[in-house]
């Protein structure tokens, strides 16, 4: 009985290649330019996260978050820019105790390696991720390697026209940590997926070269 409410608490949610127009438009890119760059907010609608082992997922209204990217030409892709702040996220479920997760070890790092032309996205990662998940029936901890590595990484997607960042659910190495009751719906080891959209303020042109 006790595992059927818990199952209550989480529901199951239901390599692009490159584009030749005569031409190869998605390049890996040397170097980058940013405008305007300087300090930007980020806001979402709602958040999944993903047991992708057991297909529990835990569903979160919407997180805020803040940081700065770099600004100007000639720039490298790496720690093009970083996350410093992430609001709580305060996730609800309909007939059990709610959970919060929380960002750790900040700053996380933003990496771009490659940008499509034609369609104005770029491509890159999210790194040194690590959050806790905290509640009264389940605790755990979301990272890379290890519970206490920082090393989370999460692929994303940046569209320069509407100025929204996107996880993607591929190309990640989150699993789960240190995982405390949960009913068996989430283990540790087991691979975690996070699904997002970030709509990024002052809207940013990403571009290389």
């Amino acid at each position: 009985m006790r595992k059927r409410y818990a199952r209550r608490l989480f529901a199951v949610p239901a390599a692009v290649p490159a584009a030749i127009l005569g031409v190869t438009t998605v390049l890996a890119a040397a170097t980058w330019t940013v405008r305007p760059g300087g300090p930007v907010s980020m806001k979402s609608g709602k958040l999944v996260l993903t047991d992708t082992a057991t297909g529990a997922a835990l569903t979160c209204p919407s997180t805020a978050l803040s940081g700065t990217l770099k600004s100007g030409s000639g720039l490298p892709g790496t720690g093009i820019g970083s996350i410093t702040t992430v609001r709580s996220i305060f996730c609800p479920t309909p007939l059990g105790p709610s959970y919060t997760l929380t960002a750790r070890d900040l700053p996380w790092h933003l990496n771009v390696w490659s940008y499509n032309a034609t369609t104005g996205v770029v491509t890159g990662r999210l790194s040194h991720l690590q959050i806790a998940l905290s509640g009264t029936a389940c605790t755990a901890v979301i990272d890379g390697t290890s519970g206490t590595a920082s090393d989370g990484t999460v692929k994303v997607s940046y569209t320069n026209s509407t100025g929204r960042l996107q996880t993607r659910t591929t190309g990640g190495n989150l699993h789960f940590y240190h995982v405390r009751g949960c009913a068996g719906l989430l283990r540790t080891g087991d691979p975690a997926t996070i699904r997002v959209t970030l709509t990024v303020s002052p809207v940013q042109a990403i571009t290389s070269p």
